[in-house]
């Protein structure tokens, strides 16, 4: 039947089947290892599996299959089967989670469709020396691409432009090393460190067991790197990249613990203001993380729903470089629902935008123009749009930090009844305290600045901090936080200005922290989760500002809630405790780098930690030139995750209550054969 037209489709065992050679089992340091078995070997008591491979059906004929690719980082298996078994001159494809290739065999054509990304690994030019690898072609191709077969060359989705010679980012990455590295999932890192980044031509990441045996991998770019980017769904930014060279080399890594290890950090000198707020303000607030996908209809309903029937809403767009992000947001509104006569765009800005004959940054005196603060009070929804946080609070406070008058006005409907949103930068300014710039290792390692150059500052750094609005005074608030690991930012910055009586908040991209004055309640709604950290038992000592003991971690998802009445919080119904009932009975490796298995924060803690019930305790780590830290992650009497499924059969994990600790290290590492 096929033969004669049918279509044969499958979703992971239902992929791996396709090709000739068929991965069953195994991991990608089995894979860099060059350990392959025929038969079933693994071994629970063991860190890693040998690539388990057997024969395949043999429908795909234009090379090898995974699955469950990026979630799972199953690169080096792939690659190491690819150089293994003869692939005669094809490719070998890692399929991720929600995407799919479509093989068309007459016009022997390959299409991605889905979410994510499929990895195209091309081994004809690679060599090896032992446990060395060289010149590995690596490409990820994302939904509207496609691969010709014949020719073994790629048709880029047309709404994407090259990156190259046109980049977007100029900063110094940090090499992917754990948890707290920014894009920490491969394609990310690549495409927004590497790719996209005028400043880097290489990076770098690693892998290793518990013994710190493993290897360092190097991605270059060559002469045919090229990388392409559009927007996806809206505006969340989506990227593919052909032809980046990976090489990996054997390596023994050690760590010392040494408290003394940072000694350039500096203390926050950040003033924190005292905005007063009134107990009996009736309004809500929805704030998103950032990359607010147009189909993410749980958040969009919320911010509607809250703004009420027949509502009226402004947008503001002062922190984005152009209107582009207001006029998406406003036609998502519509096919929501809203009225197009209800939505107005504010003119409200302290800079000129692109892509207009008006020089907007003249808006900026309409802050105290009593007509359009007077305007403003009609309203029952105000959102903010992403950008850059500070070109908000620059617009909306006056020089001497006081309230202007359209800011007034903006109090004035909250404390009303009306919601107020933002996504990304619009979420930022919520606190009292808000946080403008820096990354996560260098806050640890460098502590806080009072300089802030722009929105370079956003990629690392020492964390820059600035006053908020104060609409959220309950603690406070990060953005794009698992996506660019910004938990160790916001652990420095609790602990320098946070009230020992509030937890702080992380909101994941594409998800909102929704929260009701007027009941004290915080619920969760969209893609993704919501970190809560609580340092009130945590112990640091002024001697090794890096040194944390007894933080507790929090993750919570759509449907959970957090009353701030009581510091109760309630799981979906949808979710089944996992507390003595863990699916999972395995040795996990420490989180190392981007091929670490479930390498987002979230899923790394929920299925090596949460969900197994052999592991008490997991650790990552964050170095960078022979300093950094360990974080290690353990259950107490008091931790307990959460499993569901949701969209389908796809894992839903909570948590509750992980302690996180925080040791400086000195790390050695030395080249192996």
């Amino acid at each position: 039947m096929y033969e004669d037209g049918a279509v044969l489709g499958g979703t992971s065992a239902g992929a791996a089947i396709m090709s000739d050679v068929m991965i069953t089992g195994g991991d990608s340091l089995g894979g860099f290892n060059q350990e392959f078995t025929s038969e079933d070997v693994s071994n629970a008591d063991e860190e890693y599996a040998p690539v388990y491979i057997e024969e395949g059906l043999g429908f795909f004929q234009w090379g090898i299959v995974d699955q469950h690719f990026n979630e799972r980082s199953r690169l080096g298996r792939l690659a190491a089967t690819a150089l293994e078994y003869e692939t005669q001159g094809n490719y070998a494809y890692g399929i991720d989670e929600d995407t799919a290739m479509v093989v068309h065999n007459k016009e022997q054509t390959i299409d991605i469709i889905g979410k994510s990304t499929v990895a195209v690994i091309d081994p004809s030019e690679a060599e090896t020396k032992g446990k060395e690898i060289d010149n590995l072609d690596l490409s990820f191709l994302s939904p509207g691409d496609q691969i010709n077969a014949d020719d073994k060359t790629f048709n880029i989705n047309e709404d994407k432009v090259s990156t190259t010679g046109y980049e977007y980012f100029n900063f110094d990455p940090l090499p992917a090393t754990g948890v707290l590295t920014s894009y920490g999932t491969l394609p990310n890192y690549l495409s927004y460190s590497l790719v996209d980044n005028e400043a880097a031509n290489e990076v770098k990441s690693y892998l290793y067991d518990s013994d710190g045996e493993g290897f360092q991998l190097n991605f270059e770019q060559k002469e045919e790197t090229d990388g392409f980017w559009g927007y996806q769904d809206g505006q969340k930014d989506s990227y593919s990249l052909a032809h980046v060279k990976m090489d990996i080399e054997p390596i023994q890594i050690n760590f010392e613990e040494n408290n003394q290890a940072i000694t350039d950090y500096n203390t926050s000198t950040f003033s924190v203001p005292d905005i007063s707020f009134n107990p009996e303000t009736k309004g809500s607030l929805v704030m998103a993380g950032g990359a607010l996908g147009s189909s993410n209809e749980e958040v969009y309903d919320a911010f509607i729903s809250k703004a009420g029937d027949d509502a009226t809403i402004g947008i503001i767009p002062a922190a984005s470089s152009s209107l582009k992000s207001s006029n998406t947001f406003k036609e998502d509104l519509i096919h929501y629902g809203v009225d197009e006569e209800s939505i107005d765009i504010l003119p409200l800005s302290n800079h000129d935008f692109s892509g207009t004959e008006e020089d907007e940054s003249e808006w900026l005196k309409n802050r105290n123009d009593q007509e359009l603060a007077e305007k403003i009070k009609e309203y029952d929804g105000i959102w903010f749009v992403g950008g850059d946080q500070t070109d908000i609070t620059a617009t909306l406070l006056n020089e001497d930090g006081t309230q202007s008058e359209v800011l007034e006005s903006l109090w004035s409907i909250y404390e009303k009844g009306a919601v107020l949103g933002g996504t990304s930068a619009g979420a930022a300014i919520m606190s009292d305290v808000m946080i403008a710039g820096g990354g996560s290792h260098d806050t640890l390692a460098k502590g806080f600045t009072d300089t802030y150059d722009g929105m370079s500052q956003q990629e690392g750094g020492a964390s820059y901090l600035e006053q908020g609005l104060g609409f959220f005074p309950h603690g406070i608030i990060d953005q794009h936080f698992d996506n660019k690991a910004r938990l160790g930012r916001l652990i420095a910055t609790t602990s320098a200005h946070g009230n020992e009586e509030e937890f702080s908040y992380g909101i994941d991209e594409d998800t909102a922290l929704i929260f009701d004055n007027q009941t004290g309640i915080l619920e969760v709604a969209g893609r993704a989760g919501v970190s809560v950290v609580d340092l009130s038992e945590a112990e640091n000592s002024d001697n090794a500002p890096s040194l944390y003991e007894d933080i507790q971690l929090s993750w919570i998802t759509s449907g959970d809630t957090l009353d701030l009445n009581t510091k109760t919080f309630t799981i979906s119904d949808a979710k089944v405790s996992t507390k003595d009932y863990e699916y999972f009975d395995y040795e996990a490796v420490p989180h190392s780098g981007v091929l670490t298995p479930h390498p987002t924060l979230a899923n790394f803690l929920s299925y090596s930690l949460l969900d197994n019930y052999r592991e008490d305790e997991v650790k990552s780590y964050s170095f960078h030139e022979g300093k950094g830290f360990e974080l290690t992650f353990s259950k107490e009497e008091n931790t307990e995750g959460f499993w569901g499924y949701q969209d389908g059969n796809k894992d839903d994990y909570s948590f509750l209550h992980v302690n996180m600790d925080i040791q400086p290290v000195e790390v050695d590492i030395a080249k192996q054969k």
